[in-house]
């Protein structure tokens, strides 16, 4: 069968979670890491395999057009009139493309840990849930059903679960790790909701056959059922892409995502960064044939992503953690892949919001990831997540400092670097559909090359502190290979002929640069860079007086606008403090009151009654012949 051999790379990494969860504490450390990484290489191998064949050869070219191929499909549960349940592999653009992001960013974290990691106490159980995740996020893009993807869903938050909670002696660790499973939890109920609701008007858990005529489907009886104005098909959908918001971290369900830092930092690149909070913009991006037919639903995805994109963007201009100043770009650049989404329509060419979005989650993985590995270079030289613990690094970590650089250019879209023409493919759409979007975007994209160069020049240049106790230098080869090849690649990608494989429709379809959005936004991004350069290049008192003349704002930005209050007031105050203690009060007083006064009143009556039972011969002779007498008089005065 063509393709069979995809099926490794989904065996082999679940084979290295059970290998190493159960024989690891056998091996040593290193030996763990070794055949973690080696089990790691030859997936990535098969990924490339998988994507270059399928890309390349022209059998799965049918007119013009990519065909999607189900390589295994096996029923696994029959529910009943005709619906069944499948666990298969389906390999289409974006499942071939996203292999290559998964593994590529998986085995680069792989080989990176074996330095990070070092020396640390559960270092074969790293490997185990690293290998796990692997697993859990390569069965998301290839399922061939909704359901099927629904449960790889909830396997990689499990994943995540562990990954970020890694250090579980730590009360931070093990509070950011719950966080995150139980909020996203709640985005998953949506996407359960959703998928019940789509499968039982539409008949079919089956991508292909759900994909295959979708406006006909949105149109049918899921079209024409109404729930307070809008159609079944699009409360559907709309709870379906909350589910992607949620574990894409989305205004308002992003507060997991900076906790989630607490994990250790190549867990954040691989988990945070490229993989885990893209799959809501897969999740999307593969319905969203249906959601081209629901054009409310889309107006509520350009939205969410616009406004969370600027949110991010803000809070992460005044963050001191360099994590979470990474994690916020994060959220900020997921919402941008959402947004590019949100602006496809069918009487405009959609392929441009589709292709553009794709684009983007594709360089931004490696971007992304290369930040977060050089971030975890410079913590683990410095000792501190703190910028304030840092300074002048670029004479002591310089590949680190020319890798840092190359990703920070490629994050604020100057050419020729990744992030540029995928950046710039996203502003086009947004212009197409709306200048309004369109001048939002670009204002995110201004302060993007804004906050990333603060970052840079913070780390890089400012004074350095007292370095007496350990100078820093470049980590050793391990953790040093990763962050050339992202850089390479960072490099280089931009050139790809995206459109010609990753398209809506598996037509080619060819970039034409728009030199008008791409001029002005190259212009933005050099004012944000500029800005930065004047503010951060040498350290200085004008950013302490610029924050304290707009104190308030400054504040609250820090505070992230003071969600996590906002949170926290709603659970502790309004959920656990008056619905949870009033439900708790009606259960104690009502319920058991109810059932303690019955248990009383039996019991006195019990007690009033006990002589009945006493043993005494003569008593039970007395209460006979009272009982024979009033039988007898009832009798008399029923026959009178």
């Amino acid at each position: 069968m063509e393709l069979s051999y995809s099926a490794i790379t989904l065996l082999l990494p679940l084979f290295m979670f059970f290998f190493l969860g159960l024989v690891g504490i056998k091996m040593s450390k290193k030996s763990a890491g070794i055949v973690g990484t080696l089990g790691m290489l030859v997936t990535t191998i098969v990924s490339y395999g998988v994507a270059f064949k399928y890309f390349f050869d022209p059998q799965y070219m049918v007119d013009g057009v990519r065909q999607a191929i189900t390589v295994f499909n096996p029923t696994w549960l029959t529910l009943g009139n005709g619906l069944h349940i499948d666990m298969g592999i389906l390999i289409d653009p974006i499942a071939a493309m996203m292999l290559i992001v998964v593994s590529t960013i998986s085995l680069m974290v792989h080989i990176y840990s074996m330095g990070y990691m070092n020396g640390e106490k559960g270092y074969q159980r790293y490997y185990a849930f690293l290998s796990l995740f692997t697993f859990s996020m390569l069965g998301l893009v290839v399922a061939t059903n909704i359901f099927q993807m629904f449960i790889f869903f909830e396997m990689v938050g499990v994943s995540s679960y562990l990954l970020i909670g890694f250090y579980y002696e730590k009360h931070a660790a093990v509070s950011a790790s719950k966080k995150a499973f139980i909020v996203t939890r709640f985005a998953d109920l949506g996407f359960l909701i959703g998928v019940m609701l789509l499968v039982y008007y539409c008949q079919s858990f089956d991508f292909k056959e759900l994909l295959a005529n979708p406006e006909q489907l949105v149109a049918s009886a899921a079209g024409s059922t109404k729930f307070l104005g809008c159609s079944v098909a699009s409360w559907a959908l709309a709870l379906i892409f909350i589910g992607g918001a949620g574990k894409s971290a989305m205004f308002p369900l992003h507060i997991w995502l900076p906790d989630a830092m607490e994990g250790p930092t190549p867990v954040s690149a691989l988990i945070h960064a490229a993989t885990m909070v893209v799959a809501g913009v897969f999740l999307v991006a593969r319905m969203f044939p249906m959601y081209l037919f629901a054009p409310e639903v889309l107006e509520l995805i350009t939205v969410t992503g616009a406004i969370t994109a600027l949110y991010a963007a803000v809070v992460a201009c005044v963050q001191t953690d360099i994590k979470r100043v990474l994690a916020f770009s994060t959220i900020s650049q997921i919402a941008f892949m959402f947004t590019a989404l949100g602006v496809a329509r069918p009487e405009l060419h959609e392929g441009v919001g589709y292709m553009a979005s794709m684009f983007h989650l594709f360089t931004h993985a490696m971007f992304k990831g290369l930040l977060f590995l050089c971030a975890g270079a410079i913590i683990h030289m410095v000792h501190s997540n703190e910028m304030d613990a840092m300074g002048n690094l670029r004479k002591y970590m310089p590949i680190t400092h020319i890798t840092f650089l190359i990703a920070c250019l490629a994050i604020a879209g100057i050419p020729p670097f990744s992030g540029f023409f995928s950046k710039d493919e996203i502003l086009v759409a947004t212009y197409l559909q709306s200048p309004f979007w369109g001048v939002w975007m670009s204002a995110v994209a201004g302060l993007t090359a804004f906050y990333m160069f603060r970052l840079y020049y913070r780390i890089f240049w400012w004074n350095k502190p007292d370095y007496s106790h350990h100078t820093p230098h470049d980590c050793e080869w391990v953790m040093t290979l990763p962050l050339v090849f992202l850089a390479l690649v960072t490099c280089v990608a931009g050139f790809i002929p995206f459109g010609h494989y990753v398209t809506y429709d598996g037509a080619n379809f060819d970039i034409h640069m728009d030199w008008a959005v791409a001029g002005a936004s190259i212009a933005i991004a050099l004012v944000g860079i500029v800005i930065a350069t004047l503010l951060y290049r040498k350290e200085n008192s004008m950013p302490d007086r610029m924050a304290n003349s707009v104190k308030g704002l400054y504040r609250a930005a820090y505070r992230r606008f003071y969600m996590d209050e906002l949170y926290m007031f709603i659970t502790h105050k309004i959920i656990f403090g008056i619905i949870c203690k009033s439900i708790a009060w009606f259960d104690h007083v009502i319920v058991d009151g109810s059932l303690n006064a019955l248990a009383r009143l039996t019991n006195s009556f019990s007690f009033s009654i006990r002589k009945l039972q006493s043993g005494s011969i003569q008593m039970y002779v007395w209460v006979y012949l009272i009982g024979a007498l009033l039988l007898a008089v009832a009798i008399f005065l029923l026959l009178m």
